[in-house]
């Protein structure tokens, strides 16, 4: 695997490349779960489940993709982007066939919920983590384009499913678009990683050290019978004399004696050997994670994410219900809802993307705005009696949810380049903790209201008081305080540090 070197790499050239095939691999992959409020109704009559039940497929396909980001962000930084990208197109595309022969909701969410959610994770975390490496000064602009592919996916595949539902059938549906992800595979041909990863550095350093053995033979075995007299021999390379051992039992018997005793030994250096080489990985990424939930900023952001999560994912899921439920519109518009928020979403994410990289400006504040105008357009949706004002506020949701361009860009600018990816892993599972929660929620406060206001009440509260929570989390006046208690105690406090830095070390050397 090709690895680019040389700072002239960022910013421009084969960069574009990469946010081309970062935007198409998002396009593809969450085309489909980024619309699926197209397909919500129809599982519902088609399994005749309850809104609750049948919201977790929605909501499961959206938060695996993000709780499993560690776990993706583990895989790119081991693998590369290219073979991360190739085995996520396996799996959207097989889950989303597999789907098609669903007998009911349960399938559903395995099939749809969980292996799709897995796919899509894979291939977020390879493209942002791609692009973050070929990008400096535009990251915000790069970043904006890439995550766009996913609103214009939603935008396309919303119109798309819904005519091939009418033309195939919801089963005919799931394999068409199962097909298109196929392409997510020839999306990974471009992806060149500027630095080799970990698993080919390992392999090199493998080939180029020479490990000690791990059984040492004796200096020399002598065996007499009754056939065979001791006789001198001379001693090998590395020895200068050789031990004369008087054995009375007969060769065959010690030889197969020595072979047992040999095999024990090695299997018990080998076994020792591959629990310390699994092990140490996770002890240095259980240091690291510790480290990073002891910033105060990250920290916010991470409960503002989870909050955000289960207050505005709803609505994408549950707009055309909504719609449907309040006598608002018969069936399906030709341009759904889902379309608008998508379509909205990636105007947002582009102009946020834009706004990040302006000088003067604070990407936290921006983000926690963003936020709080989400949070009040989804208070005013319970009040909305006409369609043209569902569109309206849906408009305003998408173009405030483009804050999703800016979760990379604030992560790096909180714990740096160097620690991007195990930090954006452990945000998105926030993340996906509320969306996966988020749906069912909302479902069942339907199921047991038989009105949505109650729940978009609930959800309009979780997004304000998440904006509101990271607009004073991250005040500067909590850095003067925090500077003023440190200043007496500093030489103690530094002194801490490295003791807690040497325990880290050693615990992931233990491991």
């Amino acid at each position: 695997m090709g690895a680019v070197k040389g700072e002239g790499a960022l910013d421009g050239g084969w960069g574009w490349m990469i946010v081309w095939v970062s935007f198409m691999a998002q396009l593809l992959s969450f085309g489909s779960p980024q619309s699926v409020g197209v397909l919500y109704p129809e599982w519902l009559i088609a399994f005749q489940e309850g809104k609750g039940m049948t919201a977790w497929v929605g909501s499961m396909v959206s938060g695996v993709s993000l709780i499993t980001s560690p776990v993706c962000s583990a895989c790119v930084d081991n693998f590369g982007a290219r073979p991360v990208t190739v085995f996520s197109g396996v799996m959207v595309a097989g889950g989303l066939m597999l789907s098609a022969f669903a007998p009911n909701v349960s399938f559903l969410i395995f099939s749809y919920g969980i292996v799709v959610g897995m796919g899509c994770g894979l291939a977020y975390a390879a493209t942002l983590t791609i692009t973050c490496q070929y990008f400096d000064k535009r990251r915000g602009l790069a970043l904006g384009i890439v995550t766009t592919g996913t609103s214009v996916g939603g935008f396309i595949y919303a119109s798309l499913q819904n005519e091939l539902i009418e033309l195939f059938g919801l089963e005919g549906c799931l394999l068409i678009v199962g097909a298109l992800a196929l392409n997510l595979m020839a999306c990974a041909g471009p992806m060149r990683s500027l630095n080799l990863p970990g698993y080919y550095l390992k392999q090199r350093a493998a080939l180029q050290q020479t490990e000690e053995p791990l059984y040492t033979k004796p200096t020399a075995v002598i065996i007499e019978s009754d056939d065979n007299p001791i006789k001198s021999t001379p001693g090998s390379a590395d020895n200068t004399t050789a031990i004369k051992l008087l054995i009375t039992k007969e060769p065959k018997e010690l030889q197969a004696s020595e072979e047992e005793r040999r095999g024990k030994v090695l299997s018990c250096s080998i076994v020792a050997q591959a629990i310390k080489k699994w092990m140490r990985p996770y002890g240095e990424y259980l240091c690291m994670a510790l480290e990073l939930l002891q910033d105060r900023v990250f920290v916010a952001f991470c409960i503002t994410l989870f909050l955000f999560s289960l207050g505005a994912f709803p609505p994408v899921l549950f707009m055309e219900d909504v719609a449907q439920t309040e006598g608002l519109i018969d069936g399906i518009a030709l341009i759904p809802l889902v379309s608008i928020v998508s379509i909205t979403t990636g105007i947002g994410k582009l102009v946020l993307g834009v706004m990040a990289d302006m000088p003067g400006v604070n990407s936290l504040f921006l983000y926690a705005l963003t936020v709080m105008g989400s949070g009040v357009s989804l208070l005013l949706i319970p009040q909305t009696k006409s369609y043209i004002g569902l569109q309206v506020l849906s408009a305003f949701v998408g173009f405030f949810s483009g804050n999703w361009s800016l979760t990379s860009y604030i992560t790096t600018k909180i714990v740096g380049m160097e620690r991007l990816s195990q930090a954006h892993g452990i945000l998105m599972c926030f993340g996906g903790f509320g969306m996966m929660l988020g749906p069912p929620v909302v479902g069942w406060f339907f199921d047991w209201t038989q009105s949505y206001e109650l729940a978009f009440y609930f959800s309009g509260t979780c997004v304000v008081v998440s904006g509101l929570f990271l607009f004073f989390a991250t005040l500067p006046c909590w850095n003067k305080m925090r500077e003023e208690k440190k200043s007496p105690a500093k030489e103690d406090i530094n002194n801490s540090q490295q003791r807690h830095s040497f325990q880290c070390d050693r615990v992931a050397s233990v491991a």
